[in-house]
């Protein structure tokens, strides 16, 4: 059951997938008008890159509203919603390159109007940019894959902004770049596009968590003085989000006691590692299943203490 405060990043990640559509749709259709009205072929190329933003953002927005919730069918949450949208991007984004790429090269060939298309091209770079870096920078602080998506979205629309922002400054002193500006755009959006759907075909194939937060929660189970070994770690991500299956071999003749030891263990990791969504923990027995009692005594011989602290002797005792 996912903790109290991943609902509220949840939350605050749908509120700002939300922003992030409506900024979409505003890039989309200023660049698109100016991009027509001055016949640059990167400036229109550059509106269907945001074009396809507008639903990514939205594929986003759906993905976050769905991985909150909880139902029966899904015993493990319905985080990888999330990575369908971040899935649902990245393909956007390879079409935005395709279509940047085929108006580069099969496009008319005029010169842009560099009074229309300069001032729209700079204003949308640094929109794109700073709501880019400030969604980067949030969606990292949540752990959503699908902001942090759509932040390099953003800045992937930025990059190519400009780099049509470039185009045009040299065609307004005599350089007609514009058409080879879009081409350099599809390039890079393709670039941009294809590392998101690897990181989507990961999740989705159920890649295991990073190694160095694998190595921190096997040794945070280890040093229970219950536990002797870590027997098997398997762990899987789901929408940026970590589930985690262990086998551990105990040390302890009572199966009450191990299975209080496991559950106290399923609570414990989560807390410690936020992203541990889900931890499963089977209990194992070694072979050895003597344990040490230790007894305050008044004397060696074993007359017992009835005080601990004060006792000035302690029988030892291995129990099987």
């Amino acid at each position: 059951m996912p903790s109290e405060q991943s609902k509220q990043n949840l939350l605050s990640a749908r509120k700002r997938a939300a922003v992030s559509i409506a900024l979409n749709i505003a890039l989309t259709a200023g660049k698109g008008i100016a991009g027509v009205a001055s016949s640059s072929t990167a400036l229109i190329g550059d509106a269907i890159h945001s074009a396809t933003d507008v639903l990514a953002s939205i594929a986003a927005f759906v993905g976050l509203w769905v991985a909150g919730r909880e139902h029966p069918s899904f015993p493990y949450g319905l985080y990888k919603a999330e990575t369908v949208a971040t899935l649902i991007t990245s393909i956007a984004v390879i079409v935005a390159a395709y279509e940047i790429g085929r108006q580069a090269f099969f496009g008319t060939n005029r010169l842009p109007d560099t009074a229309i298309a300069l001032p729209v091209a700079a204003v949308s770079l640094i929109v794109a940019l700073c709501f880019g870096l400030y969604q980067l920078k949030a969606g990292k602080r949540l752990h959503s894959p699908a902001l942090q998506a759509d932040a390099r979205d953003y800045l992937a629309d930025a990059m190519s902004t400009g780099i049509v922002l470039i185009g045009l400054v040299f065609t307004k002193f005599g350089y007609p770049l514009d058409r080879w500006a879009a081409a350099v755009v599809s390039l890079y959006v393709f670039r941009a596009g294809s590392a998101l759907l690897l990181t989507a075909l990961k999740d989705l194939l159920d890649a295991s968590i990073d190694r160095e937060t694998e190595r921190k929660i096997i040794a945070m189970v280890e040093q229970h003085p219950r536990i002797t070994r870590v027997k098997q770690c398997l762990s899987r991500t789901a929408g940026g989000r970590f589930i985690v299956d262990m086998d551990v071999v105990m040390h302890t003749p009572s199966h009450r006691i191990a299975d209080h030891v496991a559950d106290r263990l399923e609570i414990l990791i989560p807390q410690k590692f936020p992203l541990v969504v889900m931890a499963r923990i089977r209990p194992h027995y070694s072979e050895d299943t003597s344990v040490k009692r230790i007894t305050p005594v008044q004397r060696p011989e074993g007359e017992v203490s009835a005080h601990f602290v004060t006792a000035p002797w302690f029988l030892v005792e291995t129990v099987d």
